[in-house]
């Protein structure tokens, strides 16, 4: 028989054995896998990001980059990573929406395997052709392009710059011919060496060149003109819906506990709020938001509803 004593210290020694079990989270290093390589804008805003949260948490955040195959080793990697919320991955259109419809077989299934924390930003893109171009609008690039389709460069083969400027054409009826590029910077020096006549440019890239007026923003594909060129019309504006974006944020494997989840985004929120990346993303015309959780994984099974059919109905393929 155990007496009041016996029972008052049993009961202690349950408590602290649960105590040590349950150790206070975070109690080791993280880590941040990103698909691409160092100094690219995804590492960047990863890296700014992880800088922001690291002193929060009381731990330091390892940014471990894992370019090639459309960021499908970086994303099999943390997919099978343990749901303790100590891994994260760095996800963006591609990975998230754009993937499954690109691959005939995929070692992740991003609807399956990932759990969404929260939104980085989202990058405005524009349509832009050089200054000198005959095109004052649009409408003049629309009418002339039913004659001859003029030439139109994008960062890369199913980039978020590509599939959009294929959804303008679908809705607006404009023609023209895609010319893939390594990076937005060579689309934009081979636009103004007048190799190609169109480029779609996400506004990291695109803005130092409209605000210095060596390119003529035809249209943004935002819902609202941009604070940072608000002469520049919404292809809402000019009769075609086209909403497009490039996006970042960050997921973790499914199954890390909702406590877990709910913090990191609160501290993602914290960070992206912060004066020192307020003003990276404002300069580069960025989009912000303070989404919750829930609130990131809606807006990604939205992409996926508009973007994964049309990649299928063009037939684009990165394994074929």
């Amino acid at each position: 028989m155990i007496g009041r004593r016996g029972a008052i210290a049993t009961g202690f020694a349950v408590a602290t054995g649960a105590a040590q079990a349950q150790p206070t989270w975070p109690d080791r290093p993280l880590r941040l896998i990103v698909g691409y390589p160092a100094g690219g804008p995804s590492d960047v805003f990863a890296r700014l990001t992880a800088a922001q949260i690291a002193p929060r948490l009381g731990q330091s955040i390892v940014v471990e980059n894992r370019p090639g195959g459309g960021a499908v080793l970086a994303s099999e990697t943390a997919a099978r990573a343990a749901a303790d919320g100590l891994t994260w991955l760095h996800v963006d259109n591609g990975i998230l929406v754009y993937n499954p419809a690109l691959y005939a077989r995929l070692p992740y299934d991003p609807d399956r395997d990932f759990a969404g924390v929260g939104f980085i930003g989202r990058f405005p893109l524009y349509i832009v052709c050089r200054a000198d171009a005959p095109w004052a609008d649009f409408a003049a690039l629309l009418a002339a392009s039913r004659a001859r389709a003029p030439t139109y460069g994008s960062p890369a083969v199913a980039s978020p710059h590509h599939l959009a400027m294929e959804l303008v054409k679908r809705r607006s009826g404009l023609a023209a011919e895609h010319v893939p590029y390594r990076g937005g910077q060579a689309a934009m020096q081979d636009l103004l060496a007048g190799n190609v006549d169109l480029v779609m440019i996400d506004t990291a890239t695109g803005l130092p060149f409209i605000r210095d007026g060596r390119v003529r923003a035809l249209a943004v594909l935002t819902e609202a003109r941009t604070a940072e060129a608000p002469t520049v019309p919404t292809m809402r504006e000019l009769g075609t819906d086209a909403v497009a974006f490039g996006w970042q944020g960050i997921s973790v494997p499914k199954g890390v506990p909702a406590e877990i989840v709910a913090r990191l985004n609160a501290e993602l929120v914290r960070a992206v709020a912060s004066e020192e990346m307020q003003a990276r993303t404002r300069g580069l015309g960025i989009q912000t938001t303070d989404w919750s959780a829930a609130a990131f994984e809606a807006f990604v099974a939205t992409e996926n509803a508009l973007w994964r059919p049309l990649i299928r109905d063009l037939g684009i393929r990165l394994d074929a």
